[in-house]
């Protein structure tokens, strides 16, 4: 690869201040629209249907809902004539009773009959106890509508061009990542590698000439001395002919051996890293970008800080808890016991959806023993090198050897008759020896 070419790569792949201004102002928008309008809403559809007044109820009160997002109780005259009406909620249409109020706006005694600040909702109901129950938005809710917006932002990402979408450049980097790994692991050119990961429609396109010698190669490399696969002992020629399914070959024999004589893990990079190319090929298979990331980068990375989010909110939520078992924070304010939960969810979350990507471990004895059989080939090819070494050796001190003296005999017998190197060094001295002199009696200053 041209210096040229693997400057453009990596500037390409590189996540730059683009793509964290175009992520950063999505994350922002979502969070004030979670946070001023879907957050607000979805509590009101929750409280509301849970604690408004039941069928017996109804029959004695009148329920309304009054502009934007609140809900009181009222005589039935008072129902009948306001119903569909969208009207600003006052002192004198309520009887005070059931009281739902989910907006940003400051509410007074006078004017409204309750009390409440633009940053408190504001929920009475017999079912809730005698007091209402004040919820601050800021304090309980804050962190689920940045997580939402969070989530939101980066699966957008996904679709976005490589150019500024985060998690797309993310993916793109650990495709070539774990290129890098499986050539590492393998000992495989970038070529066989290439082979490995290309998706089907792509690989059913080779010829058949252009495959053979990389699926040879892959054949003699991955020999084992144990016979649990049908083509461990099958020689390459046996199964692979002119009328040879490629991409069934690959995904079939090749794989299998690859499994075997490596581990399951690599084979699992090989085809989530094919998975991978079929989503930079096509952003709605976006599901294939996420678990190769997630598989082969977060969760080898970030496992053990996840666990300790998990494990920190837990903390958090214990102490929330005993705080309000001792009185210290009122059953009419739980916002902070709110928070807690959700704090605590949201990272139990996160390590549920870290574990679920989160690789299986192989069995010991079946690792030590794909160690076993990749050191006995590597110690066979050290012995084909020290053979061709040997044999190296052993021209070199036999007759070869009276070949290169006498050739370099003549070498420097042609180098020493040849007129003009001789003149060519005289005149180099004696022009070397004018200086020298020249310069010794040069008056001292």
């Amino acid at each position: 690869m041209s210096k040229a070419q693997f400057s453009t790569r990596a500037k390409k792949f590189k996540i730059g201040m683009p793509h964290i201004v175009v992520w950063g102002a999505m994350v922002l928008a979502f969070f004030l629209l979670f946070q001023f309008k879907l957050i607000p809403v979805g509590i009101s559809q929750f409280v509301v249907k849970l604690f408004e007044p039941s069928g017996d109820q109804r029959e004695k009160i009148g329920f309304v809902k009054f502009d934007g997002l609140v809900w009181a109780s009222t005589s039935l005259d008072n129902e009948a004539k306001l119903q569909g009406k969208q009207v600003e909620i006052s002192r004198e249409v309520i009887n005070r009773e059931y009281i739902f109020d989910f907006t940003f706006k400051a509410r007074t005694e006078k004017e409204h009959g309750y009390v409440k600040s633009s940053t408190e909702f504001y929920a009475k109901s017999p079912l809730l106890g005698e007091n209402a129950i004040i919820l601050e938005p800021w304090v309980a809710f804050w962190f689920l509508s940045l997580i939402f917006s969070l989530v939101l932002a980066s699966l957008i990402s996904m679709f976005m061009p490589s150019s500024i979408g985060l998690m797309a450049v993310l993916f793109d980097r650990q495709i070539d990542a774990t290129k890098v790994k499986l050539r590492l692991q393998t000992g495989f050119s970038d070529d066989i590698i290439e082979l490995l990961i290309m998706p089907d429609d792509k690989l059913r396109e080779k010829e058949l000439n252009e495959v053979r010698a990389a699926f040879r190669t892959i054949w003699e490399r991955t020999v084992t001395d144990e016979g649990s696969s049908p083509y461990q002992s099958t020689r390459f020629e046996d199964v692979f002919d002119e009328d040879t399914d490629i991409v069934f070959f690959r995904n079939e024999a090749i794989y299998t051996r690859i499994k075997e004589y490596f581990s399951d893990f690599v084979l699992k990079e090989i085809i989530d890293t094919k998975n991978g190319l079929i989503w930079r090929r096509n952003r709605s298979h976006f599901l294939h970008g996420l678990r190769l990331y997630m598989s082969h980068h977060f969760t080898e990375k970030y496992a053990n800080f996840v666990t300790g989010l998990a494990y920190g909110g837990a903390a958090l939520l214990i102490v929330a808890v005993g705080i309000r078992g001792l009185k210290f924070i009122p059953a009419s304010r739980p916002s902070i016991i709110l928070l807690a939960i959700i704090l605590e969810f949201t990272m139990l979350s996160l390590l549920a959806f870290t574990l679920i990507y989160t690789e299986e471990e192989e069995r010991m004895d079946k690792m030590l023993k794909k160690m076993e059989d990749a050191n006995r080939s590597q110690l066979d090819a050290l012995r084909s090198q020290q053979a061709d070494i040997h044999q190296l050796t052993n021209a070199l001190v036999g007759q070869t050897s009276e070949i290169i003296r006498n050739r370099v005999e003549k070498s420097i017998q042609e180098f020493v008759t040849s007129g003009d190197h001789i003149q060519k060094m005289i005149a180099e001295q004696i022009a070397r020896n004018i200086l020298i002199g020249l310069r010794e009696n040069e008056p001292k200053k």
